[in-house]
């Protein structure tokens, strides 16, 4: 062991020691979950991984975007926006599908269907 890892293992123990470590907030509880909850479960510890590494795949910023699109078609009150924001979600799922296919694009287009029949429901 090298001695600057010496000294912060040393510094450690003389703080525990001192019990600077004792009542901390959320001591004893599991971390926080910090995943995608969009994220399918059998995929997110090989993004976690990967996210931890420094790398975000192709098809995981796809499918934010196209979560941030639907979001954004939610909240349009203009009818014209809102007619040209759903062609362009639809766009964005198609080439997501081209480009990706998988389960990810499917969940978005369920997502998707479902604002578009309420967002045009209010219409009427």
């Amino acid at each position: 062991m090298n001695v600057l890892a010496e000294l912060a293992e040393r510094a450690i123990r003389e703080a525990q020691e001192r019990g600077e470590f004792d009542d901390l907030n959320g001591q004893g509880r599991p971390l926080p979950e910090s995943g995608d909850p969009f994220m399918p479960e059998t995929l997110r510890m090989a993004y976690k991984v990967l996210k931890n590494a420094g790398y975000i795949p192709k098809e995981v910023e796809d499918q934010r975007e196209i979560r941030s699109l639907i979001e954004c078609l939610e909240q349009e009150t203009d009818e014209f926006r809102k007619m040209r924001q759903i062609q362009k979600v639809q766009l964005f799922i198609a080439r997501a599908k081209m480009e990706h296919g998988g389960l990810l694009q499917e969940e978005n287009e369920k997502y998707f269907q479902k604002v578009v029949a309420r967002v045009t429901l209010n219409k009427a």
